[in-house]
């Protein structure tokens, strides 16, 4: 392995540091690049002059001019703001970062990205322009934790950061993969591409992904597999995506405009038409896209701003009701973002994917924004052994022994209502198998579960939902009591 980081920025080496997601973390990638051949570089002037182990204070200096705003918390607008016009690394275009890997052709580059990404030929021609680094620096920050989640650099003490030798760099591609040199055997990849056909409305770009394995699979230079040896199709995902095709395009574009805003530096607001199933009325919403889910479905985009009953909070848009053609991006200038989310921006304290993984972690259910309660469930012990048990529902379930319920009703039940929760305990068999956790009140996907265990999995609390699923249960009962 050579000392020195000389890959050039090809599709393959940006789709590998992107962790296999380069259409949304392509910009990412691309620092990621600089900062390795900046850091490892032959001709890097960094090789010498960075401390060992060094602060981002350390690379930040380097990286920018001395018109770079160094405060950590301010926008990446106002940060480059009196770096107009000069060489400061904010201001180098994505071109212009570019020339410094002269082995490249640029044409076929813009070309492979494209077809990497899913973007458009035309859209690459206009990123070309875009600065890379004209974010914040707390973007620049992750970009340093990634590099050491990925294996380049060393975690050595808070906030501080040690280079590691070249013979314990993560491998990486040399150079694009073509037909004749696959990544897979072709058996593999006819697999993969049987599986990838079959999800891939749930991510539209894997439709360029489907196409490359395609023109692997069908290459004249490609190892022609036998015709015995092409196998039936012995396993079928039966995913349920209730959009017909018509409506799938419709969303599949919405999804589209969404990650686009994603790519720039700064993002943005979103505003659009939703149609409220529940209250049979359409309605505005300006909000901040955070992430998209595919769920209970359907594909969901998780959002903060001016929700539906306009208050500025979370709110999960399912994107096929939403009426809106395409959303409308609003700049951060824009009279009608919320005041709220631009005093957000300015803290730097926009809200994050992570923080919506960490809601949903904490509470059993789809809409993370809504209050939690605990749960407590009964089952009889032969359906808890063949349905529950050893099965994965969600971080905070697990089995409880009938011993501990005392303590935990004491400690998780609102006071008013231990007395009714132990009563009912009181009544039912030590024998029988109880699990606890905590669900969001209100989310209909938790209530789906609970009436698909029924009637073998008793809800003992939350009390609310004791009682909902009793009620209907009632209603049941005097549905097919009808004859």
């Amino acid at each position: 392995m050579s000392e020195s980081f000389d890959y050039p920025p090809s599709p393959a080496v940006l789709q590998a540091l992107s962790a296999g997601q380069l259409a949304s973390r392509w910009q990412r990638s691309l620092r990621l690049w600089w900062l390795l051949r900046s850091l490892y570089g032959q001709e890097s002037p960094w090789r010498e002059s960075l401390p060992h182990p060094f602060r981002y204070g350390d690379l930040r200096a380097k990286l920018f001019a001395p018109t770079h705003s160094m405060a950590d918390q301010a926008a990446a607008k106002s940060l480059g703001e009196h770096c107009q016009g000069s060489q400061c690394l904010c201001q180098r275009s994505l071109a212009t970062l570019l020339e410094a890997a002269d082995s490249l052709d640029w044409a076929d580059w813009q070309a492979a990205m494209a077809q990497q990404t899913g973007m458009r030929l035309s859209d690459w021609e206009q990123v070309m322009l875009q600065a890379p680094f004209a974010v914040g620096h707390r973007s620049i920050r992750d970009d340093l934790k990634a590099l050491v989640e990925m294996g380049w650099l060393q975690q050595a003490g808070r906030g501080q950061f040690a280079r590691i030798a070249a013979v314990n760099w993560p491998p990486l591609p040399v150079s694009n993969e073509s037909p004749t040199d696959p990544l897979f055997s072709r058996e593999e990849t006819w697999e993969l591409l049987k599986v990838l056909e079959e999800i891939a409305f749930v991510q539209p770009q894997l439709n360029v992904v489907i196409d490359r394995l395609w023109q692997r699979v069908t290459h004249p230079t490609a190892a022609r597999l036998p015709r015995s040896g092409e196998k039936e199709k012995r396993i079928f995902l039966h995913l349920d995506y209730i959009l017909p095709p018509e409506m799938q395009e419709q969303v599949d574009n919405l999804q589209y405009d969404i990650e686009q805003l994603w790519q720039q530096p700064e993002g943005g607001v979103i505003q659009f038409e939703v149609w409220m199933a529940r209250q049979e009325r359409q309605t505005t919403v300006t909000v901040y896209p955070v992430c998209l889910h595919y769920a209970r479905r359907a594909k969901y985009l998780s959002a903060y701003g001016v929700d539906p009953e306009g208050q500025i909070a979370w709110h999960n848009y399912r994107l096929d009701r939403i009426v809106s053609e395409r959303v409308k991006v609003l700049p951060w200038a824009d009279s009608q973002v919320p005041p709220a989310l631009m005093a957000m921006k300015n803290r730097g304290q926009l809200p994050t994917p992570d923080y919506v993984e960490s809601q949903l972690a904490k509470a059993w259910g789809f809409n993370f924004y809504l209050p939690k309660a605990w749960l407590l469930m009964r089952f009889s012990p032969w359906f808890a052994r063949g349905y529950v048990d050893n099965t994965e529902r969600h971080p905070t379930f697990a089995r409880v022994e009938y011993g501990e319920l005392d303590s935990l009703i004491a400690q998780h039940v609102p006071l008013g209502q231990q007395a009714l929760v132990q009563q009912v305990v009181a009544t039912r068999s030590s024998q029988d198998v109880y699990y606890a956790g905590w669900v969001r009140l209100g989310d209909i996907n938790g209530v789906m579960r609970l009436r698909d265990w029924r009637p073998q999995g008793e809800v003992i609390t939350p009390w609310s939902l004791r009682q909902q699923m009793r009620k209907e249960a009632q209603q049941e009962v005097a549905t097919y009591g009808k004859g």
